[in-house]
């Protein structure tokens, strides 16, 4: 989660229902709170300035950012959510968008590079384009109003947008960002779509060189180089995206590319005319800049090229706003949608109507299913154990719908910071031929070497994550000491909030993060206890039942596919649980084949799926040195590998992703004694010593993950390679807090 500020004496304690939990900024409007709805999601809230509420013209024009955001597509921004007024004074709720601002990225991580640049500009390019689409010039695009979300970077603050028409000037008020804002916008002339493609070249030359590409000094010193001189553009290199960046910082706004010209360019397509990207360039700084402070406007646009549209606006009125996107444009503006013009400032946000001032009570939009879960079919409760393991310009429909898609994919790691390699370690004198599988494999991903640090609902729990992980936590449980009782929390998507579940024993996440199984507290109807699956994105949900009271089916595990989810058979006798076999989903098929395993000697512990995840797996024997057995689908034992020690992960996660290995603590081995196993054979092909108190699973096939709980005053699960070597923090809670992870495979990394 994005970091705050306590909140100052005289802000409220709650605003249109919410509880505020800081200060995320402030600004010529207002102030933006982080706070949190009654199912603890974390929103923002923007409450205008006391002092402007008097004021009529300040208030129509916060009240216009609403309507300037609803025009935007909303994967580029932040949803509006409700709006309201309180002490006269209007407020506006968003989407918290979890993520650093991309000043802030390149302030604490350095400037961005390669790939991880290229993915921005394409990102953020791409949201200029659903902005202009809808009609609207943002005209204070800049690092700091860039959040680099899980899912992409998100543009905000629609504070001093305008439709196509408007115009400002400096001199009546200082509207943008000097160091980021076009000639035009700071000799108060009429601005366009163009301007933002200035503020955008100008963003990344910060991005590629960590310095705002015109100063950040005296602003007469800022506006004088504005004007005049262009930036350094080394750190750029050379390519498409220094000759697009070069094209839009000319200092005519008729020089520069659109937008879609942009991301086509920086796609390798064919542009208009791409003779125009090197006269852009060569028209970037002219001997005498057309916006000079002693020039004054010009008599109009410049002739252009002798062929070919120019890489400025397209034919027709000059920025006017467009006649609409042709049907099923994926840029075509919501249904409902004002038409006119608008303007406007969301920091986190976009798309509701706000109310009028007379109405002061709180409206929310739904914007979601209704919570998982269901109360309907329950009668009782079962037991349970007390822990747990858009259309583009001139282009076509077919390749703007591919563009939009390839940016979803490709704008994801934004975030991903340096990676560190590991080294390969020295093979082990007589190991088999079948240890292969164990080594560390020279095209692997290597493990990143940070994480963005986010907060954790339930605790002082620290999430650090990097979208280069090869593993995503996907939901855990918190003991409440006070209610004596495991909280559930599960998260809406792969790079989602994680929302709580009180009213569930188990919430597990699907490895594609589109469905959520969960089992309630209550048996049904007819005392059959019964897990849910909901579609995250439709809402629907099936019911599945498994077995009858006093029996229960505990989730434990989904298959790496997705195609199945493993439950385990539960009894209690006295104060203990006895397993006495396990239940297998079908996802697709809705169905669960129960079974009962008749070995009287597999009880104690829980069933695993086995590495190829066609059976299961469970262990017997002592305590201090388990044996492990196989099992078919139909409960019969297949076979057993003898003396592997103790299972500090239960049978979750032993295996490696290829099924080829798996990991226990070392029979008659001292603490952090690791070793890794043949899953065919049962011979160890590797063993050595880590700081981990212990192991949770495997990281990729070369890498563990665990829990290490003695080096520092908080519990840490780290990443750990087959040296020992701690590699990577990935968690953090207190000591004190019993907290249990569930971590699955992230399916956009290679193992």
């Amino acid at each position: 989660m994005a970091s705050f500020a306590p909140l100052r004496p005289g802000d409220p304690q709650r605003l249109g229902g919410f509880e505020l939990l800081g200060r995320l900024g402030e600004g010529g409007q207002g102030v933006v709170y982080l706070a949190k709805d009654h199912a603890d999601h974390h929103v923002a809230v923007k409450w205008l300035r006391p002092d402007l509420s008097g004021d009529q013209v300040s208030v129509e024009r916060f009240l216009r950012e609403v309507q300037v955001a609803q025009q935007v597509a909303p994967f580029c921004t932040a949803a509006v959510l409700g709006t309201g007024v309180e002490q006269d004074r209007p407020f506006i709720v968003s989407e918290f968008i979890e993520g650093p601002s991309l000043q802030r990225v390149v302030q604490e991580e350095g400037p961005r590079t390669g790939s991880v640049l290229h993915r921005l500009a394409i990102g953020t390019a791409t949201a200029l384009a659903a902005i202009h689409q809808a009609g609207i010039v943002h005209r204070d695009f800049k690092p700091a109003n860039v959040i680099i979300g899980a899912d992409g970077p998100r543009v905000i603050d629609f504070g001093i947008a305008r439709a196509l028409n408007a115009t400002s000037t400096i001199s009546s008020m200082v509207v943008g960002t000097p160091s980021y804002m076009p000639p035009e916008q700071i000799m108060g002339h009429t601005v366009g779509p163009a301007a933002d493609m200035f503020s955008w070249a100008s963003a990344m030359v910060f991005a590629a060189s960590g310095r705002a590409p015109f100063g950040s000094d005296t602003m007469p010193a800022v506006i004088n180089r504005v004007l005049n001189q262009q930036p350094d553009l080394n750190a750029l290199g050379e390519g498409p995206l220094r000759d697009v960046v070069v094209a839009c910082l000319a200092k005519d706004p008729a020089q520069r590319p659109t937008a879609e010209q942009v991301i086509m360019r920086l796609l390798q397509q064919p542009a208009p005319n791409p003779g125009m990207l090197a006269q852009g360039a060569a028209e970037a700084a002219p001997a005498q800049p057309p916006y000079a402070p002693h020039a004054g406007p010009p008599s109009g646009p410049p002739s252009g090229p002798p062929s070919g549209p120019p890489y400025g606006p397209p034919s027709g009125p000059p920025y006017g706003p467009p006649s609409g996107p042709p049907s099923g444009s994926p840029f075509a503006s919501p249904a409902g949608a004002p038409s006119g013009p608008m303007s406007g400032n969301v920091p986190y946000a976009t798309g509701a109507q706000f109310p009028q001032p007379q109405q002061p009570h709180w409206q929310q939009q739904p914007t979601a299913p209704p919570p998982y879960g269901q109360q309907s079919l329950y009668t009782q409760a079962p037991p349970r154990k007390s822990g747990k393991g858009p259309l583009i310009a001139g282009v076509t429909v077919a390749v703007a719908l591919l563009l939009l898609a390839g940016v979803i994919v490709i704008i994801q790691i934004d975030k991903a910071t340096t990676t560190v390699a590991v080294g390969t370690e020295t093979p082990t004198p007589g190991r088999s031929r079948a240890s292969k599988s164990a080594e560390p494999s020279p095209t692997a991903p290597a493990v990143p070497a940070t994480g963005t640090r986010r907060t954790l609902p339930g605790g002082k729990i620290y999430l650090y994550e990097n979208p280069a992980d090869a593993i995503v936590l996907t939901s855990y449980e918190v003991f409440d000491k006070e209610d004596d009782d495991w909280i559930d929390y599960a998260r809406g998507s792969l790079r989602g909030t994680f929302t709580k579940f009180q009213e569930n024993w188990e919430s597990m996440v699907s490895p594609d993060g589109k469905l959520l199984a969960t089992r309630g507290r209550s048996y049904s109807s007819d005392d059959f206890d019964f897990i849910e699956i909901t579609d995250r994105g439709s809402g629907e949900r099936t019911t599945i039942k498994t077995v009858k009271d006093p029996l229960i089916s505990s989730i434990r595990s989904w298959s790496r596919d997705g195609s199945k989810i493993l439950l385990n058979i539960e009894k209690k006798s006295g104060s203990k649980w006895l397993y006495l076999g396990f239940v297998v989903v079908d996802v697709a098929a809705k169905t669960a084949d129960v079974v009962n395993v008749s070995d009287t000697s597999i009880r104690d512990t829980a069933f695993g799926f086995d590495g190829e995840e066609e059976g299961v797996v469970n262990v017997y024997g002592s305590e201090t040195n388990r044996n492990l057995r196989f099992f078919d689908t139909e409960g019969k034992a297949t076979r057993s590998l003898p003396s592997i020690g103790t299972l500090s992960a239960g049978t979750q996660d032993i295996f490696s992703p290829s099924g080829e290995t798996f990991v226990t603590n070392c029979p008659n081995g001292g603490d952090g004694d690791h070793c890794v196993w043949d899953t065919s054979t049962g011979e160890r092909v590797k063993k050595f010593t880590s700081d981990c108190d212990k192991v949770l699973g495997f990281y990729d096939e070369s890498h563990l993950y665990c829990w290490e709980q003695n080096n520092g005053p908080n519990d840490e699960i780290q990443v750990l390679d087959f040296s020992g070597k701690l590699l990577r923090k990935m968690l953090e809670v207190p000591d004190e807090l019993n907290f249990s992870p569930v971590f699955t495979a992230n399916p956009s990394r290679g193992s």
